[in-house]
């Protein structure tokens, strides 16, 4: 069934996408004499990691303006590079990110193949087969989570996620065509991005209806199925953004390992399952700000209370000047912070 299936859906989805494929700025248009650049696919991919198409186009932009190849970004500085990843999230990805530029410019260019893609810094089973398939047209099985709804639709598969897995990749690798393998890796993520969509899937003008098994048995809306996810955990702290008379902010860079790694924010407390106790910094009139911070991160809820102090020039710490101070290259829940509590910094004296 699978060998028919592959002999008629293959080709359909190929002309689909040959007429429909997204415009994206890292992607080379099927038909085009152009030879995909692994740097824009591999740097694509890790973006694209737990985050969307339209959040990220703005930060590859700038990444390529700024870096415009894998030599140059290798070449770039620690702190430059986690100040323009800023707001896109799960921060280890930047600082592999590096770690990877340099070691492909290192030895001259990306590996060709998966083994060798996945033995580079920050990169995994799929972001290597995307990357194989993708630049190099590579017959890998490319699996991403619009992948595996494709298939439990297309196959009418109701093992939950994430148990479904190993059989969603295996019903993704009896499709995956020796020719034009990446042009077919990104023809099912087009499909599922755009028409075999989470909610209200567009059957009606999806160009495999008529071989779907999903939507002559009316499931195509329940699947995949997923089993139910505990619910996250709630931590709780403290964040002190202290100011000096000159305006320069108190700040602290966070270690490199841990969430946030090699980010600068505001130095606090420890994130607990209990309400934080732990002294400020340092010594100084700490008011308490109303309301708190809130942020989601991969696998709990973060509360943070804030405290803010006018300090005097000779207050002790590390302190970045105003006129190089950017709350736009913070992280996000350190940004949410310095939103909440910029604005009750400026009706205390100075000390």
């Amino acid at each position: 069934m699978r060998d028919a299936a592959a002999q008629t859906v293959v080709p359909i989805l190929l002309d689909w996408y040959d007429r429909h494929a997204r415009d994206l700025p890292w992607r080379v248009p099927p038909g085009s004499p152009e030879q995909p650049d692994p740097y824009r696919i591999w740097l694509s991919e890790v973006m694209l990691q737990q985050t969307t198409v339209a959040a990220v186009k703005a930060y590859f932009d700038r990444f390529t303006t700024r870096w415009p190849t894998v030599t140059a970004l290798a070449d770039a500085q620690d702190a430059d590079v986690m100040a323009e990843w800023a707001g896109l999230g799960y921060y280890a990805r930047a600082r592999n990110l590096l770690k990877c530029a340099r070691a492909v410019a290192a030895q001259g260019g990306f590996p060709r193949d998966r083994a060798g893609l996945q033995a580079l810094p920050g990169i995994g089973p799929y972001t290597s087969a995307a990357i194989a398939a993708i630049a190099f047209d590579q017959p890998e099985v490319v699996v991403d989570g619009n992948v595996e709804r494709v298939m439990a639709r297309l196959f009418d598969e109701h093992t939950p996620l994430p148990a479904a897995k190993p059989v969603l990749t295996e019903l993704a690798a009896g499709l995956t065509p020796l020719q034009r393998p990446g042009d077919y890796a990104q023809a099912v993520m087009d499909l599922g991005a755009t028409i075999c969509t989470p909610r209200n899937p567009a059957c009606g003008i999806c160009p495999l209806m008529d071989h779907c098994a999903a939507r002559r048995a009316g499931t195509a809306a329940a699947l995949p199925r997923k089993t139910r996810k505990p619910a996250k955990p709630i931590r709780f702290g403290i964040a002190y953004l202290g100011q000096r008379v000159d305006g320069a902010w108190l700040m602290e860079r966070r270690p490199e390992r841990g969430l946030l790694g090699g980010m600068l924010g505001w130095p606090g407390s420890d994130w607990r399952e209990a309400p934080a106790t732990e002294a400020p910094p340092l010594r100084a009139r700490w008011h308490p700000v109303p309301g708190e911070v809130r942020h989601t991160f991969t696998h709990f809820h973060l509360r943070l209370a804030l405290r803010v102090a006018r300090l005097p020039m000779e207050a002790p710490g590390d302190f970045i000047a105003p006129d190089s101070f950017d709350p736009r290259s913070l992280a996000t829940v350190m940004r949410k912070a310095h939103a909440l509590g910029a604005d009750h910094l400026k009706g205390l004296e100075a000390p």
